[in-house]
């Protein structure tokens, strides 16, 4: 991997959490993610399961874990497999873990190949009366590919047709929303490598540069930063493009006088940032572009301050339509007739923001975890409203990532510019 060693006590301390959730003589089940394929021989860069590296830190391919913390003989209380390397692999694949690495990396002492699964499996299930299984319960999961997870639990059903199936996915989101020290400094160091590339594209884009070249140049400097790249499919979108929110074509020329919206952030050892921000392509705002702008900044710094603890999701939102709809209205956008005719359905606001403002952020950009928790200290949630005038081509979006914490929220990304005089001084710095 690129980046450097984890400290094995993250995945330690995550399983003994989870081991606290289960009633007697339950087995957990959890396997790594697939390698998937593309065309002839081809295969896509692999992504490990998110539940098995919180669990592991194990980021290879054909391993299995199983844990069973109350199983008679302590041997078989926490099992790792591994994908046994050999000459051939190691020609062409390069090593694998062995059991000593896959100890060092996971803190679990009993390792075997996967080729010994069964044996072990079968000496281990039948003391079991609750198995759980794993699978990807996320709200916005619509996936048609069949994991490695619901594989084995088809087999599983054939061969152990007795036994009591439960589901992991509900204990692990309530685990994954709430992170540990390790994690968070994790996620600082992601942010830190979208900082890099900021500020190294501030000093890039200017008219008649492609937004793909933009895109270049952050790659570069998040992988000289021991990224493996961007967190999430790349958002750079200028002019008119900006009010696309999912544009990912990245394929067009910038134009003077337009604003140029980007949404692009590093991952770091599996763990994710989200950055949003809107800069002049020209180096100065036009007087309407800067009178948006800074509406979408006010409600940005005033939703920040409402990320915490005990505050809830709904209520969090409701009064950050409240701001935004006061801000439309100050922009010419909505008047008192729309807001008095609104369908409370459907805001009036949703036509220049309709995305929400915050979404959990971890191992996953759209992290798991449940919007009828209320907010508790290790949370983070990205911070991201935004204006989107299509019919004047301009759209702007501000995203930071904050950490709720007792003291009140922290922003891990208060380093990197957001305020529009600092962006424009720093582009006509070059």
């Amino acid at each position: 991997m690129r980046y450097s060693p984890i400290d094995s006590q993250l995945f330690i301390d995550n399983r003994k959490n989870l081991k606290a959730h289960l009633p007697a003589k339950s087995m957990v089940i959890m396997q790594a993610n697939d390698v998937l394929p593309t065309n002839a021989d081809g295969t896509m860069a692999f992504k490990q399961n998110s539940d098995f590296f919180y669990l592991t830190g194990v980021d290879q391919e054909e391993s299995t874990l199983l844990l069973f913390p109350d199983h008679p003989d302590k041997n078989y209380r926490e099992v790792l497999f591994l994908r046994e390397t050999n000459e051939t692999i190691a020609v062409w694949e390069g090593d694998k873990l062995s059991k000593v690495q896959g100890t060092k990396v996971s803190g679990i002492e009993r390792i075997h190949w996967t080729h010994e699964f069964e044996r072990v499996f079968r000496e281990m299930i039948y003391e079991a009366d609750t198995v759980y299984f794993n699978s990807n319960e996320h709200t916005r999961n619509d996936s048609l590919t069949q994991s490695r997870d619901a594989r084995f639990i088809e087999r599983f059903r054939q061969d152990y047709p007795l036994h009591k199936l439960a589901r992991i996915a509900p204990i692990m989101h309530r685990l994954r929303e709430v992170k540990h020290e390790i994690e968070i400094e994790l996620m600082r160091q992601a942010c830190g490598i979208t900082a890099q590339g900021f500020a190294r594209l501030l000093k890039f884009v200017k008219a008649g540069v492609y937004e793909y070249e933009i895109e270049a140049e952050l790659l570069h400097e998040f992988v000289r930063s021991r990224s493996r790249g961007f967190a999430y499919q790349p958002i750079i979108a200028s002019g008119a493009n900006a009010c696309v929110l999912h544009y990912i074509q990245n394929n067009q020329a910038c134009q003077p006088g337009d604003v140029l919206l980007l949404d692009v952030a590093a991952e770091y050892a599996n763990y994710n940032s989200d950055l949003s921000r809107s800069i002049p392509v020209s180096g100065r705002f036009t007087q309407r572009q800067r009178s948006v702008y800074d509406a979408v900044l006010r409600v940005f710094y005033a939703s920040r301050d409402m990320l915490v603890s005990g505050n809830t999701w709904d209520s969090y939102h409701r009064e950050v339509g409240r701001l935004m709809e006061s801000e439309l209205k100050g922009l010419g956008l909505l008047s008192d007739h729309d807001i008095t005719n609104q369908n409370p359905e459907l805001p009036a606001y949703k036509k220049y923001f309709p995305h929400g403002t915050s979404h959990f952020l971890g191992l996953d950009v759209h992290d798991v975890g449940s919007k009828y928790h209320p907010f508790e200290p290790g949370m983070v949630f990205t911070c991201e409203p935004g204006i989107y005038i299509r019919e004047e081509g301009l759209g702007i979006r501000l995203e930071n990532n904050i950490l709720i914490t007792a003291d009140g929220p922290v922003d891990l990304m208060e380093n990197i510019p957001i305020e529009a005089d600092e962006i424009e001084t720093l582009m006509n710095e070059r």
